[in-house]
């Protein structure tokens, strides 16, 4: 079906089509707030979860691309994009379950094969269940995002990047706000991997909902056969991106160094809430009984980080759809650019007030309004250089610009973090803020990279 015969999507269609993205930002949000306390309890330093945290670029711009170029040339009766959606929730929903629960599994392993594992077999099974949890988030995120060329209109793309951003703000502020909520209402302190369980079920029931539901334009029966000759390798597909037009070269560094501030915050913010707003010592560093000591802060420190993470993402909930019509009335270029600088702003107050949690608080609420965009803006203003066919391929590729800065953010930043060492009243700590002073250079390189993008007149 060509563009040009596409039906209008309503607002009905736009929440349908939407849905699917809350549940997979279920998964995000339990991986971003509490793979920091899960890996630090099985004795990860700041760099040992750096580099744990690598799974996620690493997956993002391998997985993504060939993804994206497979279910191009995917012909099933299940569509193009639908074979890659539910197997990724669903081998993402195992993943979820064992994650948590990553010390029991190597102990289980331990006593079948009768050996004693080492101090540090918990954290490598927990570092290869994020991997897997990264790669088959990815595998359905990126077929994802092809689905908007796919069956929405052109003129309606900006309006159904929003919608994603929305369900994106929207399911991470359920899954971030639920165990605090519960704790602070009904005094039931939800345990990690019951969280992470909630994680797995909204993910897998939200994706099979969107593949019952979602109609896509190829199948065995309806599809414009694709001749063998058409089919394109990844390097191929990779050459015709950037010829696609001067400014994606111009959108994909902006990208660069948007995710490298972007990763500043989720990759580190719960370390930062635990150890710079709440001053809880690296507990790696001391013995168990000391540790215990900490129980109760650290856990009342989770639970700020996940109420920040659900006002960050409540802002973004509510301000997606007008950023959508703003940029439709004013351009995404003028749009974005305000959006970079808000989060800027909020990034220098979160580091200057660091040990204020309600300033904190603040600005991470400021910051949302950033998220909001870059969420669905950028892809926005790809959108108008894809060519019918290819949508996978080039939202596969696009993500590389997403995924490949976090690498600079897992290894660089965390090694900064890891050799800034604080000495306190009651041991080692680190200056967690230093990501956010990165984050907020990067994010004002970004802001002047999307000033110098020639975005077409509109129409």
């Amino acid at each position: 079906m060509e563009n040009s015969e596409m039906k209008r999507f309503t607002t009905v269609n736009f929440l349908n089509f939407a849905l699917g993205f809350l549940g997979l930002q279920f998964a995000w949000q339990m991986r971003i707030i509490l793979s920091a306390p899960v890996t630090e309890g099985l004795g990860a330093s700041p760099f040992i979860y750096g580099l744990i945290w690598l799974a996620g670029p690493f997956t993002g711009m391998v997985v993504q691309p060939l993804v994206g170029v497979l279910s191009d040339n995917t012909k099933s009766r299940f569509g193009r994009r639908r074979p890659y959606l539910l197997g990724g929730a669903l081998i993402t929903a195992l993943a979820l379950w064992a994650f948590p629960n990553s010390a029991g599994i190597s102990d289980f392993f331990g006593n079948i094969l009768h050996i004693s594992m080492p101090a540090w077999g918990g954290l490598l099974v927990a570092a290869i269940m994020i991997w897997i949890i990264d790669a088959c988030i990815n595998i359905a995120q990126g077929p994802y995002r092809a689905l908007v060329p796919d069956v929405v209109p052109q003129e309606q793309h900006s309006v159904a990047n929003s919608y994603i951003s929305l369900s994106i703000g929207l399911g991470s502020v359920i899954a971030a706000a639920t165990a605090p909520v519960l704790k602070y209402a009904l005094n039931y302190q939800m345990s990690i991997p019951a969280q992470f369980i909630m994680a797995a079920l909204a993910f897998s029931l939200a994706m099979i909902w969107t593949c019952m539901t979602i109609k896509e334009k190829s199948s065995l029966k309806t599809e414009v056969q694709v001749d063998e000759q058409d089919k394109k390798s990844f390097a191929e597909s990779l050459k015709e991106f950037f010829l696609l037009s001067p400014e994606v070269g111009k959108i994909c560094l902006m990208q660069f160094f948007t995710w490298i501030g972007m990763m500043c915050l989720m990759i580190f913010f719960t370390n930062f809430a635990i150890h710079t707003v709440f001053g809880v010592p690296d507990l790696t560093k001391l013995s168990d009984s000391v540790q215990a000591g900490f129980m109760d802060i650290q856990t009342r420190a989770t639970n700020y980080s996940s109420i920040c993470f659900a006002i960050f993402n409540f802002i973004c909930f509510v301000i997606a759809i007008p950023i959508g019509v703003l940029a439709g009335k004013f351009g995404n270029k003028r749009i974005h650019i305000i959006s970079l600088l808000s989060m800027v702003v909020a990034y220098l107050g979160m580091a200057l007030l660091r040990t204020n949690p309600l300033a904190v608080a603040s600005f991470m609420a400021l910051s949302g309004i950033g998220w909001a965009s870059v969420c669905a803006l950028p892809f926005a203003m790809l959108s108008r250089y894809i060519k019918p066919g290819t949508e996978g391929s080039v939202m596969g590729i696009f993500n590389i610009f997403i995924a490949g800065p976090q690498v600079f953010v897992c290894t660089l930043v965390a090694w900064i973090i890891n050799n800034s060492v604080i000495q306190a009243e009651n041991g080692l700590n680190y200056h967690y803020e230093y990501s956010f002073y990165i984050g907020a250079v990067c994010l004002l390189l970004a802001a002047f990279i999307t000033n110098i993008i020639k975005e077409p007149a509109k129409e």
